[in-house]
C-alpha cells in the first residue's frame, strides 16, 4: 500500500477515535472553532485543556518533518494580506454555518444531524467550486 494512502488512513482513523474520546469522556463535540472560540472567549475552568488543544495541533504540524513523515508541497505566494482575508473569511463561515469543517464533517455527520449534513454537503460543494474558479483563473493567467 501507498505511504501516503497509509498516513491518510491512519490520520483520519486518529481523529475519529479523538472525536469519539471526546464526546465520551467529555460530552463535547471536537470542532476546532468551538474550542478556540471557546478558548478567545475564556470561562474559569474551561480554558487550560482548550489551549492544550490548539497548542497540540500547532505542535503536531511542526513535528511532522522532523519526525520524518513526508509532507505536501506546493508553492503559492502569499504575503500576510492573503492570510488576513483567508482568516476573516474563515472566521466568518465558521460563524454563519454555527461550526467548523471538523466539527460538522466528522462529529455532526457520523451522529447524522441534519444541521452537520447540509453544512458539509455546502462546504464540500462550495470547496469544488472554489477550486475550479481558481484553476480556471490560474490557467488564464499562467497561458
Amino acid at each position: 500500500m501507498n505511504s501516503a494512502i497509509l498516513y491518510a488512513l491512519l490520520g483520519g482513523g486518529l481523529i475519529g477515535l479523538a472525536s469519539a474520546g471526546m464526546l465520551l469522556a467529555n460530552g463535547r463535540i471536537l470542532g476546532v472553532s468551538g474550542i478556540l472560540g471557546g478558548a478567545l472567549r475564556a470561562k474559569p475552568g474551561d480554558t487550560r485543556w482548550r489551549v492544550l488543544f490548539l497548542a497540540g495541533l500547532i505542535l503536531g504540524g511542526l513535528l511532522i518533518e522532523p519526525l520524518g513523515f513526508t509532507v505536501m508541497s506546493l508553492e503559492v505566494p502569499r504575503t500576510w494580506i492573503h492570510f488576513v482575508i483567508g482568516g476573516f473569511l474563515v472566521g466568518l463561515g465558521t460563524t454563519i454555518g454555527n461550526g467548523c469543517t471538523s466539527g460538522h464533517g466528522v462529529c455532526g455527520v457520523s451522529r447524522l444531524s441534519p444541521r452537520s449534513l447540509v453544512a458539509t454537503a455546502t462546504f464540500m460543494i462550495m470547496g469544488i467550486a472554489a477550486v475550479g474558479l481558481i484553476d480556471h483563473l490560474f490557467k488564464a493567467v499562467f497561458k
